[in-house]
């Protein structure tokens, strides 16, 4: 019985090779393409840095101490990954890269769901950064309009919350400051406050 063809380990020239307008990642060896993201996941990552950005890295209204990038190029092993959002403690990323990607691994990272990129943030992606050791990995689901915040324990991810329509956001890492979930997503209808149990 002979054996099947080899499998081809995608390189950085593959990736390198992709066209501008599609997203390019190499998954466990296999180059992985998807579309540039839709004006909702665009708005909602968007909206999502500005949030952390203004207390967690320039320190208004918060501890500051991080840096964050969107879509950076994260080189882990052999895996090249981009998540749409990602967040580096200062004193683990204290000068900018020499290179036009990443070696570091982040110290959190937001994934924003959608149809296009479920399989691999939800999977191998999802793998890879326990197995990197990044601390934190929030999925935003821009459709459902629920974010679920997980923390690394022991290369697994522990469930942290599932923050959804009409909470707020409050949860590790940036849980010293707090900010509307629904304030993500400005296409939606904000969602009817909860009656008072007041008279």
């Amino acid at each position: 019985m002979s054996a099947g063809p080899a499998l081809h380990r995608a390189t950085y020239a593959d990736l390198e090779a992709v066209p501008p307008h599609l997203v390019a990642e190499i998954v466990d060896g296999v180059l992985e393409t998807h579309p540039r993201p839709s004006p909702r996941h665009a708005t909602a990552a968007n909206l999502l840095g500005f949030e952390v950005t203004g207390p967690f890295q320039r320190g208004r209204g918060g501890p500051g101490g991080w840096v964050f990038m969107v879509e950076p190029e994260v080189h882990l092993g052999a895996d090249v990954v981009v998540p749409d959002i990602a967040g580096w403690r200062s004193d683990r990323l204290p000068t900018a890269p020499q290179t036009a990607y990443v070696e570091t691994a982040p110290d959190w990272v937001c994934e924003i769901v959608s149809p296009s990129t479920e399989r691999l943030d939800r999977g191998p992606k999802r793998r890879i950064y326990a197995e990197s050791r990044v601390p934190h990995l929030w999925l935003l689901d821009p459709r459902s309009r629920v974010l679920e915040a997980f923390a690394n324990a022991g290369d697994q991810w522990l469930l942290l919350a599932t923050i959804e329509p009409g909470e707020d956001v409050r949860v590790a890492p940036f849980d010293a400051v707090s900010f509307p979930l629904d304030g993500l997503f400005p296409f939606d209808e904000p969602t009817p406050q909860k009656p008072s149990d007041e008279a």
